[in-house]
């Protein structure tokens, strides 16, 4: 996959960012080019090996049509979980690092619904905290949005699971 200079992408784990530069560079013999990203949230400047793209999952930002989908799964049903705290864990970690808009609204719901029943640990809240932040930016860059009006979309849907989306850490 190629991404162009000015291009939002998708960087798993981290969120939002912008390609600022492609560069390339030596190591010893072998010349290898870069996308030099600037994440949104934390103005941190990443290089991403174009050989690396696919293994560090970068993507491109969620279509709108994909955000009707995640919005439309927040809004119904339930949604699978894992009793054993750290099967959960590494599970909703896998779909983290996966970066796939609906498996982070998956971590979002399952981890709201367990909080319905029982305190979250430390490092579940930061996960559902991260997944929130995560799902607002997508959303609101997709559809062309401020965030604030994303917090409304997210609301409104988890509102329809009577479910509530929480404020940040």
């Amino acid at each position: 996959m190629t991404f162009q200079i000015g291009e939002k992408v998708v960087y798993p784990n981290q969120g939002v960012g912008t390609i600022e530069n492609i560069s390339t560079r030596s190591f010893g013999a072998q010349m290898e080019r870069f996308y030099l990203l600037r994440l949104a949230t934390s103005s941190l400047t990443v290089m991403v090996p174009f050989s690396h793209v696919d293994h560090v999952g970068l993507r491109k930002v969620t279509r709108n049509g994909e955000v009707e989908k995640v919005l439309e799964f927040l809004s119904s049903g339930r949604c699978p979980q894992c009793p054993d705290w750290k099967d959960r864990f590494k599970e909703n970690s896998d779909k983290m690092r996966v970066g796939n808009l609906l498996a982070i609204a998956e971590v979002l719901k399952s981890l709201l619904i367990l909080q319905r029943s029982k305190p979250l640990s430390f490092r579940e809240k930061k996960m559902l905290d991260r997944a929130r932040h995560m799902l607002i930016t997508e959303i609101s860059i997709s559809r062309g949005i401020c965030e604030d009006k994303a917090i409304v979309l997210l609301q409104r849907s988890l509102g329809r699971a009577e479910l509530s989306l929480p404020n940040a850490l």
